[in-house]
């Protein structure tokens, strides 16, 4: 029996229009009608959801289909003047096996109550509910500060308002378009041996000389060398104190033994930085398509992130960091992005907008896509970010996208 004909035979049974049936096994969207049961992996006793739409998009309640497609026990209709319906989402996560993961780590209350319906209605009514709250007391906030449009300070909180949403709209586009920017970028190290003493050594172009821990200068033996007539203090951000310089010592990196200078300097996290003075001494090449160290021809791998230094890395989780879009943190420095570590879910509203004028403030942009169309390609199994490409790709029409992300 294909699907095409089950449908039929509900609408004989329930008067539902199959345009309406929505089906969902083991919570994956039945979208081939030409398939057979067979062909789904649907075998006798197997539980069907059927979700119910009418042609204006509200959403019913599941019915059940057969005997062996029950309704799910404790299913409950979708609360009122929520836009999305519960049941629907909490289908979907407990059909895509990497989405409930990352709902029960971000969101363990909401991922606990993914076997309870009503538990999980409950959360997302509360959910929903404090998003509308925020989004209230902002358009109040704005509908004041366009109250009067000749109060200085109002137009100055108006134009700060401005700049941060243009700034928050930068940044959601290069969450969108160019997630790499976001990603952490561990430093240059390469391995080294200083009179025979292993260090690994940090490589860095933007620093001027060869420098030293003084503690590294002992375990390599060479702080009986170091010439302390150039002492002093390095200046640059921060400051530094300089104790000496060695002048002349062997470093063996690779297979290639060179003769450096190193300046001994306090106040360092790193053992060893080879500088601009080394690196251009021996005419080196920092290749990045390779990540090697190029020297004389002689190629020197970088090490991985799991061989850097483990205070450097302490030193990058230390930072401090910035709020971002949908609870989540950037760090200042590095601009890595750490998940949110509490519960929100998020349900799309409409709204009226604010008197648009010289010094008007917008309310803040909307999803160019209906929340629904962007969950039912998700449910085919695409991600967010591949949902909403298709829909951009196709004009916002959700089966010529869910075609295009069946092609994929």
């Amino acid at each position: 029996m294909t699907v095409d004909t089950l449908r039929s035979f509900i609408q004989a049974e329930t008067r539902i229009d199959p345009s309406a049936q929505h089906l969902y096994h083991n919570g994956q969207l039945i979208t081939d009608n030409s398939k057979t049961m067979e062909q789904l992996q649907i075998s006798d006793g197997d539980m069907l959801a059927l979700h119910v739409r009418d042609m204006r998009g509200s959403t019913g309640i599941p019915a059940p289909t057969s005997d062996s497609a029950r309704q799910p026990p404790g299913s409950a209709q979708r609360r009122p003047g929520i836009e999305q319906d519960p049941e629907l989402i909490r289908l979907q996560i407990l059909g895509n096996a990497r989405l409930r993961a990352e709902v029960s780590r971000q969101q363990p209350e909401l991922g606990a109550a993914l076997e309870d319906p009503e538990r999980f209605a409950q959360l997302f009514q509360a959910s929903y509910e404090r998003d509308q709250r925020e989004r209230y007391e902002r358009q109040q906030m704005i509908n004041r500060l366009n109250a009067d449009p000749f109060d200085v300070e109002a137009q100055a909180r108006i134009e700060e308002m401005i700049r941060q949403e243009r700034v928050m709209e930068n940044l959601q586009n290069a969450m969108e378009h160019n997630p790499e920017v976001f990603g952490r970028v561990h430093l240059l190290y390469v391995d080294v041996e200083v009179n025979g003493h292993k260090v690994k050594a940090l490589v860095d172009s933007g620093a001027q000389a060869t420098i030293m821990s003084p503690a590294c200068a002992e375990a390599c033996g060479i702080m009986r060398l170091v010439d302390k007539r150039f002492a002093g203090i390095a200046r640059g951000v921060g400051t530094a104190t300089i104790i000496g310089r060695v002048h002349s010592a062997q470093i063996k990196i690779g297979s290639l033994f060179l003769p450096c200078s190193f300046t001994v300097m306090e106040g360092k996290s790193v053992e060893l930085l080879l500088g601009l003075d080394m690196l251009k001494r021996h005419q080196a090449c920092i290749d990045l398509a390779k990540d090697k160290l190029v020297i004389q021809g002689v190629e020197i791998p970088f090490l991985g992130e799991a061989d850097i230094p483990k205070q450097i890395e302490e030193a990058l989780e230390e930072e401090p960091t910035v709020a971002g879009p949908g609870g989540m943190t950037i760090g200042q420095r590095s601009g890595a992005v750490s998940a949110p570590t509490g519960p929100s879910v998020s349900a799309p509203t409409s709204g009226p907008r604010p008197s648009q004028g010289p010094a008007a403030v917008s309310a803040p942009a909307q999803p160019s896509f209906p929340e629904e169309h962007i969950q039912q390609l998700m449910a085919l199994g695409a991600s967010r970010e591949r949902a909403i490409q298709a829909l951009r790709q196709t004009g916002g029409n959700v089966e010529y996208a869910a075609a295009s992300i069946f092609e994929d």
